[in-house]
């Protein structure tokens, strides 16, 4: 802490020095950074103090910021870098030059940084630490011009008291998740028409005034003042605009952050990214109207096609006839051993270079001897010997002890044992080590050989055995040291038979998938392989060569253990740890050992370079050596296979071969499969040298890669297949994919094939170039199809380190594979980066490496990953181990530490954007008709019909009816209210509450001095005081309107909600207790709202017990009972007028319902302010006479199983409750059903559990729920939903009669269509939907197209329209603008029925018939809630819910914990909540953007990774979408890390 504060300070020195005059940065230098500051909390500070001068040096400190940059970085640039610095060696300056040629071009672009919070940052060195103001956007030239515009596209025509009343409004706004923080302040003035964030008028200044001249976009979210749907424009928003806000100066947020901040500006730089063209061009197509088609990428006319003739196979010289050849390779070993004993076979040297020792002949051959024989005589089990001739045995030896090895391999060999050498395994999880094992399961080995060092170094049990590694078999280590095997007696003598068809060997490779087979190679084949590569290398007997290969596979077992001992040569095998020592000590070991020929992956003979085609790393060592008398003629480069063991090799030069040939090819050419030669002055070439001449006694051909193996043309790139005596056999025990590869039979164009023998594919792309020289371009293992083309990821490799790598990444620590995304590879580049790297500069290196890939290789990147040095998965030489890697990358767990994804540029193949077709409300009602579909309408039971001993129907008013209970039943108790430990708080009889509800009636009449009509705000905590007061209001004539409490740990976004309410709804006077009325008039509270403005605020604790004169009687049931105040989701405060008449109606509706009478009991587990919380916990008690026991949702904080202990108390039959409760007892309870048992709380009475709800059902939850407590004894049938919503609080509920909810499927694409296509249960894209329980008596609902106005079909996807006597009147608002609003309750079809008037609910949904019957006979009809018109997002012409967006996203990670999307400026912005590891905060990135491309074919604009609990989520336990999008916008969130995807 101390030393980033040191930091810090000298950094604001550093500025003040430049700019004595500027008085901000004094003001600045006198901030000492107190503890661990973090950028964010460093920038409010700075901001703060700033506050004051901003205005007048804008200019300044934003021109300060810009010119400090640009000289330093050319300077960078421009040291060169020492001649002879060790990179060197592998640069092909070819290549930079290419790079940094196309690199110029781009120079222009800027891209948006991603912002990071600084505690993930990897930083070690101070000069890292930027400041942090420069890392914001105020450095891009870009941002600069454009306040340059906005400031003077904007004269100052503001209202004087507009930034007054911003900041007020700005200070209540919060992303907290306390109840709908609603964020405005709405002054009674007329210009205020309707309260507004100033995140939203902000994204109005950005779409008009900042996008560079172009038009603005289409603004999806309807927040601007163009609305979506023009005819439901927003109530009492909290959120919309006032129209003649267009023009204001810069906002500023509370804190003095310019509301130009640094989210906003990013988001600015990503669209202007974004303009430029996508490349390929799409075809016009015809959309068929129900399925979303993904474009397939049509073949580009133009593109290359091969010219050539088709080729001829390539047949090697015939192999020799040696007349003393011996019958096989242990023959071999044998007349070695016994008549040269002495001649060295072996030098084995330690890692400093020296000489261990020396292996002889003689030596050799009685070690494998007596190896040989413990083998199959000392090893039993159970009186059996442990191994039989065929069986396999594991040699695990390390790389440094080539000796061991060899002894153990020939031992293998003699004892007719079939050696599988493998790698040695270090920890339990080493990468690829799990593959390892299930290769060695499947050939059933048991047995693994090692070296006494190498078995003490394996990691061990606890009972001293070697540990059993992940997914290996059970293996016994045996030692093959000298102590451990005897000495066979004298009669006994191996078995030397002559080479036939049986395995002799088995090499194990990995696939590009990381699955690893064990490759078998005959007796037949080893010996002919050792023949071909003798006579092709000119190999004579007694030489002595120099391997730096690993010699337990490929290249270096061929040479250096198995044709060495046919020609009796003596090998020097230099471990490759002395080679990343020292690298010169080969060359120092050949000049000493006067080595004839040498093997490496690149003196006096020849050089044998095992490497494909790697012409800059020859040509490099050429350079180097030849002042040393290196010849370049002797370099002899070769290409092989696992399968088909060497293809080719370049002979040496005394055997009269033509000349070395060079291929300068175009990139474009090969990424087409054609073969084009370039001159090297074009950018995107590449250069290869040939890999010599086929092997003797081979036939050659190169097939096409894909499909049935045609023959290529001339100039056509292919997979080289080989036929000879000398390739691997199979795959051992993969008989499908041995017959695919081993036993290929290519064919000609007219499909005859083209010899009887079987080919063996080698999965190398190549041609053969002129003078039959074969050419190798890359690996099928490293080939990437992106769109059709193919792309080498060696290739890709060799671009990514042209651009300056050395700086900012480790040189051979690229890994490059390709991901399927969406029907197409997309390719994935990950590096580790060095320690000190600023974060800055790595983010530069990528953007550069993105713009040179873009345009050498003419392929987009999808994502680019930075690694902290050494996280990188290693392969067992050192390399990167790619499968592994890439599957890290998929599961989100290679912990990046940055990452740039652009899935703009390479996605092109997505659907074409919707276009909707007009289609008429009568031609959509003939449609139906001809389809034979009915008009989807429905309705519950008519509640004229229901005669029923209803007392309460008597009455007009609820006051009538509490009068009459209190007569009637004065004891009865209505109410319990039960407190944390589940005992009753406090109830109320009839009587009791008749009684209070007087007091307070008074209390208003004469205290308050209030009129009939005023409006009164009830701000209570649940309980019955809410009650009293509620029908003390209705007595005294006055309106109530409830209103949450202000939360007292939480005043700063709670209070002004309250504050709000009291003041949009008129109150004249605010009814609470003596508690509340002190907070709202607290010090905390003043810092929060101005509390002089309060109206006259009663405390109702102790009232005087005094009769009302009279109980008011309205003259007419029409009036007004009360208002119910709600924040929607989408931020918008909607107060609804309910009638007496909608009262009454809306508590019988419930009562038949539910079947609810005096003797009954249900439990209620609701907030009780808004909706049909508040219904059901103060008015339908009264009403029907049965009792209620309230459960305050608040309580479950410190009782989780409260609510579940009542109902199981009280034997309740029916149960109300929310989403969040639910959630919180499968969160909290979902462990302890045992438990519970044991406190024998039994659920088995439940009939109907309740969950209320404005908003699509939520099954995962409600089954996760009935699946837990099944064990309690809840039926899986009672959980049910309801749905209401603001024109209508109870349009569905489950009630007790009736049939079960029922779920259906549908298509998630249809729905995007406005289409609802029903698919079973489990196909691709399905999304449940469940029916919101029935539909209440008297209730009418019937589905609209909220466009036309006109009437559906039957299972048609619209707008859910209601009708029914419990229908609220009207929204009540300040601003008297009913007329806006008057169609949502009052609005009638365009076609059909034109009479019935209905009120919209503003829910998208569908009615369905089902088979099943309701009470009255008929067929039931289902009604499914499909979402809020207002929450749905239009992204390319299509309705999406952000639901379904955010279910994939959770679904897409374990450490997601919830996940909320947003669109701005078009935009799609996915906010996730990381439940983990910060590190693994950038791996939440790619997995994210992937799985809504599937999903959604939708592109992720903005990727922010937050802590838990920042989404905030109102009492109903819904999103709030928008306020997060405000916290957002106004960089309130204090985000781990926001990804700006390109």
């Amino acid at each position: 802490s101390s030393s980033k504060a040191v930091a810090l300070t000298s950094m604001v020195m550093l500025h003040i020095h430049k700019h004595p005059a500027d008085p901000f940065l004094n003001a600045a230098f006198f901030c000492p950074p107190a503890g661990d500051i973090t950028q964010k909390g460093y920038e409010k500070k700075r901001s703060k103090l700033l506050a004051p001068y901003i205005p007048q040096i804008q200019g300044k400190t934003l021109g300060l910021s810009c010119c400090t940059h640009p000289g330093l970085a050319s300077s960078k640039q421009n040291k060169s870098r020492p001649n002879n610095s060790r990179d060197e060696r592998f640069r092909s300056d070819l290549h930079t030059e290419a790079v940094q040629a196309a690199l110029a071009k781009y120079k222009e672009r800027k891209m948006p940084m991603p912002s990071k919070r600084r505690s993930v940052l990897v930083q070690s060195s101070v000069e890292a630490c930027t400041p942090p103001d420069t890392s914001s956007a105020s450095e891009d030239e870009g941002s600069l011009r454009r306040q340059g515009r906005l400031a003077a596209s904007a004269p100052h025509q503001a209202h004087p008291g507009v930034e007054h009343w911003f900041n007020r409004v700005i200070q209540g706004s919060s992303t907290s998740s306390s109840a709908s923080s609603t964020s405005s302040h709405p002054g009674g003035r007329p210009h205020a028409a309707a309260a507004a964030s100033a995140a939203a008028m902000l994204a109005d200044l950005m779409a008009h005034t900042q996008l560079d001249n172009q038009s603005a976009p289409p603004d999806v979210t309807g927040l601007s003042e163009r609305l979506v749907h023009m005819e439901r424009p927003q109530v009492a928003s909290v959120r919309g605009l006032p129209r003649g806000y267009n023009h204001t100066t810069l906002l500023e947020t509370a804190d003095g952050v310019p509301v130009n901040s640094r989210v906003s500006s990013k988001i600015q730089q990503l669209l202007n990214t974004l303009k430029r063209p996508k490349r390929p061009p799409l075809r016009e197509f015809f959309l068929d109207d129900f399925e979303e088609l993904l474009d397939v990428q049509q073949p580009d006319p133009n593109q290359p096609k091969p010219e050539g003739v088709q080729m001829r196979p390539l047949e090697g010289e015939p192999l020799g006839v040696v007349t003393n050849w011996p019958p096989s390779l242990l023959a071999a070993l044998q007349r070695w051993g016994t008549t040269q004993p002495k001649s060295p076979c072996l030098t084995a040297l330690d890692n400093a270079g020296k000489v261990i020792y020396t292996l002889t002949y003689g030596k050799l051959w009685t070690r494998s001897q007596k190896l040989a024989y413990t083998l199959l005589n000392k090893l039993s089990s159970r009186n059996e010997p442990l191994l039989r001739p065929g069986d396999r045995v594991a040699l695990v030896f390390p790389n440094n002890d080539p000796v061991m090895f060899m002894v153990a391999f020939y031992g293998c060999l003699l004892a007719e044992l079939v050696p599988v050498p493998i790698e040695v395994p270090l920890t339990r999880k080493d990468a690829g080590s799990q593959q390892i094992g299930f290769l060695l399961g499947s050939c059933g080995v048991t047995l693994a050989l090692t070296t006494d060092a190498c078995q003490k170094g394996l990691p061990k049990a606890q009972t001293g055995e070697v540990v059993t590694f992940k997914g290996w078999p059970r293996l016994l280590w045996f030692v093959t040291d000298g102590k451990h095997v005897v000495k066979p007696p004298k009669e006994w003598h191996p078995p030397l038979r002559d080479a036939t068809n049986e395995t002799a060997y088995i090499e194990y490779k990995t696939s590009k998938e990381g699955s690893t087979m064990g490759i078998t190679v005959s007796h037949e084949a080893m010996l002919a392989h050792c023949h071909a590569l003798t006579q092709a290398c000119g190999y004579t007997e007694g030489e002595t060569i120099t391997n730096v290969l690993d010699f337990k596979r490929d290249a270096g077992l061929w040479h250096g253990v198995l044709t060495s001992i046919m020609n009796r040569m003596h090998v020097i095998s230099i471990p490759y740890s002395l080679m990343k020592v020292n690298p010169l000590s080969w060359i120092q070991k050949v000049h000493t050992f006067k080595g004839e020929a040498l093997l490496a992956k690149v003196l006096h003979k020849h050089l044998l370079v095992f490497s494909l085609r790697s012409i800059s790393s020859c040509d490099a060592f050429l350079n180097v050596f030849q002042s040393r008398g290196l010849r370049p003629e002797v370099i002899c480069p070769s290409a092989s296979s696992a399968e088909a063991m060497t293809v080719a090799i370049r002979r040496p030069p005394e055997m009269g071969v033509p000349p070395p040939g060079k291929a300068v090819l175009s990139m474009s050419g090969l990424s087409h499969g054609v073969i084009r030669v370039d001159t090297e002055e074009k950018l995107s070439v590449l250069t290869v040298q040939d890999v010599g001449q086929v092997m003797p006694g081979a036939l050659v051909c190169v097939v096409r890669v894909e499909g049935t193996p045609y023959l290529c043309h001339t100039d056509e790139v292919g997979e080289i297949c080989v036929s000879s005596g000398s390739t691997g056999i199979s795959y051992f025990g993969l008989p499908g994919m041995t017959k695919n590869v081993f036993e290929t039979i290519p064919v000609t164009v007219l499909g005859a094939p083209i010899s009887d023998r079987p080919f063996t594919r080698t999965s190398l792309l190549g041609f053969i170039g002129p003078d039959n020289l074969v050419f190798v371009v890359g690996k099928l293992d490293g080939l990437m199809v992106v769109s059709g083309r193919r792309h080498n990821a060696d290739d890709v490799v060799a671009t990514a380190l042209a651009v300056e790598p050395m700086k900012f990444v480790y040189r051979g620590r690229i890994a490059v594979f390709s991901v399927s995304v969406l029907h197409d590879e997309r390719i994935v580049v990950v590096a580790e980066q060095r320690p000190d790297a600023s974060e800055e500069d790595s983010f530069q290196w990528m953007s550069r490496v993105l713009q040179a890939i873009d345009s050498i290789h003419q392929v987009g990147v999808y994502c680019l990953a930075l690694v902290p040095a050494n996280t990188l998965p290693k392969a067992p030489l050192g390399g990167i181990h790619i499968s592994e890697t890439k599957q890290r990358f998929l599961e989100g767990a290679l912990h990046p530490c940055n990452v740039l994804m652009c899935p703009h540029t390479c996605v092109t193949n997505l659907p074409k954007p919707r276009q909707k077709q007009p289609v008429g409300p009568a031609s959509m009602i003939v449609g139906n008709l001809v389809a034979g579909k009915r008009i989807a309408q429905a309705c519950g039971r008519d509640v004229t019909q229901l005669e029923d001993n209803d007392q309460a129907r008597k009455f007009l008013y609820m006051q009538d009816v509490l009068q009459w209970r209190a007569q009637a039943t004065p004891d009865h108790t209505l109410f319990l209210l039960l407190n944390a430990k589940g005992t009753v708080a406090s109830s109320a009889s009839c009587l009791q509450l008749h009684k209070r509800a007087e007091r307070v009636a008074v209390a208003l009449m004469e205290k308050g001095r209030l009129n009939t009509g005023d409006h009164v705000a009830l701000v209570y905590p649940p309980g019955i005081d809410l009650i009293a007061t509620f029908y003390g209001c209705l007595y005294a004539g006055c309106v109530p309107v409830t209103v949450r409490p202000p939360h007292p740990q939480n005043l700063a976004t709670t209070l002004p909600t309250v504050k709000m309410i009291v003041e949009v709804s008129k109150s004249v006077c605010i009814l609470t207790t003596q508690a509340i009325m002190k907070l709202l008039k607290s010090k905390e509270a003043m810092a929060a709202v101005d509390v002089k403005t309060w109206p006259t605020v009663l405390d109702t604790d102790d009232l005087p017990r005094k009769k009302p004169p009279q109980i008011y009687k309205p003259p007419t049931p029409e009036m007004l009972a009360y208002l119910d105040f709600s924040v929607s989701t989408t931020g918008i405060l909607a107060g609804v007028k309910m009638s007496h008449a909608a009262t009454s109606a809306l508590c019988r509706s419930i009562k038949l319902q539910c079947e609810l009478y005096p003797s009954r009991q249900i439990a209620i587990c609701l907030d009780p302010y808004c909706g049909l919380g508040f219904a059901l916990w103060c008015l339908c008690s009264v009403y029907s006479g049965h009792q209620s026991i309230l459960v305050p949702p608040l309580e479950l904080e410190s009782n989780v199983s409260l609510w579940l202990g009542a109902v199981s108390h009280y034997k309740v039959r029916v149960t109300f409750c929310s989403y969040s409760v639910m959630e919180m007892c499968t969160k909290g309870l979902g462990s302890q059903t045992e438990a519970l048992r044991m406190r024998n709380i039994s659920l088995s009475c439940v009939r109907t559990c309740m969950v209320v709800a404005e908003e699509r059902p939520r099954i995962a939850l409600t089954q996760s729920f009935s699946k837990i407590f099944k064990d309690l004894g809840l039926s899986p049938r009672a959980v049910s939903t309801t749905f209401g919503c603001r024109v209508n609080v109870a349009i569905c509920l489950q009630g007790t009669a009736g049939p079960d909810p029922t779920t259906v499927y549908v298509d998630m694409r249809a729905l995007r269509h406005d289409r609802v296509r029903l698919v079973e249960r489990g196909s691709p894209h399905s999304l449940p939907l469940m029916e919101s329980g029935k539909i209440l008596p008297g209730v009418k609902v019937i589905i609209a197209n909220p466009e036309t106005k006109g009437p559906l079909g039957d299972s048609h996807l619209g707008e859910i329209w209601v009708s029914s006597p419990h229908n609220a009147t009207g929204y009540y608002t300040v601003y008297g603008e009913e007329a806006l609003h008057a169609d949502h309750f009052n609005t009638k079809l365009s076609f059909g029925d034109t009479q019935t008037v209905w009120a919209r609910t503003g829910y998208l949904g569908f009615l369905r018939r089902t088979e099943l019957t309701d009470a009255s006979g008929e067929r039931h009809d289902a009604l499914y809630v499909v979402g809020s018109l207002d929450e749905t997002l239009e992204l390319r012409g299509m309705r999406y819910h952000p639901i379904d967006i955010e279910t994939s996203v959770i679904r897409s990670h374990k450490s997601i914990a919830e996940c909320a999307v947003f669109t701005w400026t078009n935009l799609l912005v996915v906010v996730v909540e990381l439940e983990g590891s910060e590190q693994e905060a950038l791996d939440l990135v790619p997995l994210v953007t992937s799985v809504v491309l599937e999903e959604h074919y939708l592109i992720v604009g903005v990727v922010v990774v937050v802590d838990p609990g920042v989404i905030p989520i109102n009492s109903r336990g819904e999103k709030q979408r928008m306020h997060l999008r405000d916290g957002f916008l106004a960089d309130q969130l204090d985000p781990i890390y926001v990804a700006y995807n390109m």
